[in-house]
């Protein structure tokens, strides 16, 4: 009696079981751009650090330019990173850029714009200015030793240029997971090359790299490996080798006679953890552990190991990498008719638009799981769960978005 297939949400929980960050290092602060801090973050400095100009024009005392026209004495220039050195007394300004020192003495600025130039040394006020008018007070973004960036916080660009003032050259942030892509298969050749009658264009090495990486890891590129258990297994090697922490096959894991993969990693040491998934496309997904590195054997078909980077890949990297990760699931409405599921959940390609009540989901006519083009105009998978029955355009469903 045939063994019943994983459902998904069980392979899911054991595939993430014990799942975490898999170490951390300390990056220039230049490369650490949606990199995941590890520890918070405290000021080294005190920003602005000075009383400092928020507008170019002239520092003055407020109470000399209380009453408009205004007729001051000009005693220097105060650019941004050049102080001016002394002090304004009565009847005096300053030319002052944006960011520059306020000069002791002065209380206000007052705009460029809102002056006149009267005679050479001298400047004309014409709006008159309140005491802490465009001046930016010492610490008014943060003072020395303040929490800025708590644990955790992925380093997007406010972060990243907060840690910079902050004065942090460098960053510990947690390692970028490595995953380790290796293809399998006699007939794949890789893109540029004049296939034979009987070869292809490897494709999904590609996609599953960059589901990967947009996940948040590292990618080694392990090439294609011919079905020889020989050139596998010194493919898995290599990734052992290089401190993988995921590999990733795709093909050779079913169950034909040049279906090498799975007995290679099991004459490797692989512990098997399951085997084929109840979902469309992806059934022969296979999932285990070799030395500590996680091995996760995705279909050789193209939009089968898509589909399957997609549920499995991305949250697992995600865990490794300590980001945050949900499934970006929507209602909607179906589109068109759709024919009734058998025991497996289906991932059905389909567009996904606004409607005037709602999200309305369309599902491709053809979902062959080698067709890629239908995969590339998709923007999310309707999810019919097992033995769903044949649905009438309109009914509600359930979507995956996926860009």
């Amino acid at each position: 009696m045939t063994s019943p297939l994983l459902p998904v949400s069980e392979a899911l929980a054991r595939l993430l079981v014990d799942a975490g960050p898999v170490g951390a290092e300390r990056v220039p602060i230049a490369e650490a751009a949606g990199r995941v801090l590890t520890t918070s973050i405290k000021a080294l400095r005190t920003q602005p650090p000075f009383d400092a100009s928020a507008m170019d024009g002239y520092a003055v005392r407020a109470e000399d330019v209380a009453a408009v026209p205004a007729r001051l004495t000009v005693i220097g220039a105060a650019p941004a990173g050049r102080r001016f050195v002394g002090r304004i007394g009565h009847g005096q300004a300053v030319r002052i850029f944006t960011g520059a020192p306020v000069p002791e003495g002065a209380d206000a600025v007052v705009l460029q714009e809102d002056t006149k130039i009267p005679a050479e040394g001298e400047v004309e006020v014409l709006e008159s200015a309140v005491a802490g008018r465009h001046i930016r007070r010492a610490g008014l973004d943060f003072a020395e030793g303040e929490d800025l960036l708590e644990t955790r916080r992925v380093l997007d660009a406010a972060a990243i240029s907060l840690a910079a003032a902050a004065n942090h050259p460098t960053l510990e942030v947690f390692r970028k997971p490595v995953v380790a892509v290796l293809a399998t298969g006699d007939e794949l050749l890789p893109p540029g090359s004049e296939p034979g009658p009987d070869q292809i264009i490897a494709s999904n090495g590609y996609g599953v790299a960059a589901i990967a990486r947009a996940a948040g890891a590292d990618i080694l590129d392990l090439g294609i490996a011919p079905d020889d258990r020989a050139a596998i297994a010194s493919a898995v090697r290599r990734a052992l080798d290089t401190g993988a922490d995921i590999l990733v096959t795709l093909g050779g894991a079913s169950v034909g006679e040049h279906d090498l993969v799975r007995d290679v990693l099991a004459g490797e040491g692989m512990a098997l953890d399951f085997w084929k998934i109840a979902m469309r496309p992806g059934k022969p997904l296979m999932f285990g552990r070799l030395q500590g590195m996680r091995v996760l054997g995705l279909p050789g078909n193209p939009v089968s190991s898509l589909v399957g980077a997609h549920i499995f890949l991305v949250p697992l990297v995600a865990r490794l990498a300590a980001r945050d990760h949900s499934p970006d699931f929507r209602d909607a409405r179906l589109g068109k008719a759709m024919t009734a599921n058998d025991s497996r959940v289906d991932y059905v390609r389909a567009v996904v638009d606004k409607g005037e009540d709602g999200l309305v989901a369309t599902a491709f006519d053809t979902q062959d799981s080698s067709m890629l083009k239908n995969l590339a105009k998709a923007n999310g998978f309707i999810i019919r769960p097992p033995h769903s029955p044949a649905s009438a355009a309109g009914t509600p469903c359930r979507v995956m978005m996926i860009r």
